[in-house]
């Protein structure tokens, strides 16, 4: 393997929105870059292999393809798989090779895909992202953990990454990670909890005026239609992503309940945008609207297409049975 890791092959497990945006950044410096994700054979397929012919990505066959060929992998996958596909990667992965766990995982989690890496002969560090990639892209703040933080740390520097090492300890990065998400995502699916039920009830303009008061820093409009925007898009991962919270919350000794709820609301969500509650998927409007109340609106008029043909449910809807009765508590306030 090359010192200069400007020359290394690296390897993107997982070309989704980060995937996409971590690989377009390295190529832009000349870097080589492979990937691999299971949706190249799905639906989304011809997508993303447009978009890795756009940018001069090589796709690889599978994960043991694409862990063959990399000098460097950078594992950013849904939160449920970081322990599969490291499992899957181990068996062809390079003496010596890295893998940054980009996953939104448990610190358990971490420990189990660490020991599938290691044991193979690899080198496996976690990155704990610590806000939304997006605005960042490359540069995202970046917690790493584990024996090898500290020797991978300068690398990534030289590759653009925003990266700073928490501990030498596996699993201190996921837990600052997941902590911070308790707050995050559970303010993101209270803010469609709430603002949804004070739509119905008519009273978004008061609720908005109280909060202000109490967080005038806070653009609460601005805010509600960002996250909006960011769980129809995103809800499944999110949900997943929670799953893995309240997994850090039980390995802690409590009851995640409140990250049990948060997990229920991001996956509903999901699910209505699955339906086509909130138009079509991979249009340019999808999860854009500047305004949180049209897509309030939409999940209000579901709802109430829901409550008045209760015999025959649509097949995809969720089986939530305590917040669907939450909803039909809700729309009795509608006329």
């Amino acid at each position: 393997m090359s010192g200069d890791p400007r020359q290394w092959q690296i390897g993107m497990l997982g070309y989704g929105e980060v995937g996409r945006i971590l690989a377009e950044d390295l190529r832009q410096q000349g870097v080589r870059v492979s990937a691999y994700d299971i949706k190249l054979d799905r639906g989304q397929g011809a997508a993303l292999r447009a978009h890795a012919a756009e940018i001069g990505v090589e796709l690889a066959q599978s994960h043991a393809d694409l862990a063959a060929r990399a000098d460097f992998i950078i594992s950013a996958v849904t939160a449920s798989q970081a322990v599969p596909v490291a499992a899957a990667c181990a068996p062809a992965i390079r003496n010596g090779a890295w893998f940054l766990d980009f996953n939104s995982a448990s610190p358990g989690a971490k420990r189990r895909a660490a020991a599938h890496i290691d044991g193979a002969g690899g080198r496996y560090v976690e990155g704990a992202v610590m806000t939304s990639l997006p605005p960042y892209r490359i540069k995202v703040p970046l917690l790493l953990g584990g024996q090898g933080a500290r020797e991978l740390a300068p690398q990534l520097f030289a590759l653009g990454f925003a990266a700073k090492v928490a501990s030498d300890e596996l699993g201190v990065s996921s837990a600052v990670k997941m902590c911070r998400c308790i707050m995050i995502k559970g303010l993101e699916a209270m803010v469609i909890e709430s603002f949804t039920t004070a739509r119905a009830y008519g009273v978004e303009d008061a609720v908005l005026a109280s909060l202000k008061e109490t967080f005038p820093s806070i653009d609460w409009e601005k805010q509600g239609a960002y996250f909006f925007q960011r769980v129809i898009e995103h809800g499944r991962r999110r949900a997943e992503e929670v799953r893995e919270v309240a997994e850090t919350v039980r390995e802690a000794g409590l009851t995640p309940w409140s990250a049990s709820g948060t997990a229920e609301r991001q996956g509903w969500i999901a699910d209505l945008a699955d339906e086509g509650v909130f138009g079509a998927k991979g249009t340019p409007d999808f999860a854009r609207s500047a305004d949180w109340r049209t897509e309030a609106d939409r999940i209000l008029a579901r709802i109430k297409s829901l409550r008045s043909r209760p015999e025959n449910p649509p097949r995809s809807l969720p089986t939530r049975n305590a917040l669907l009765l939450h909803e039909q508590f809700v729309l009795e306030a509608l006329p």
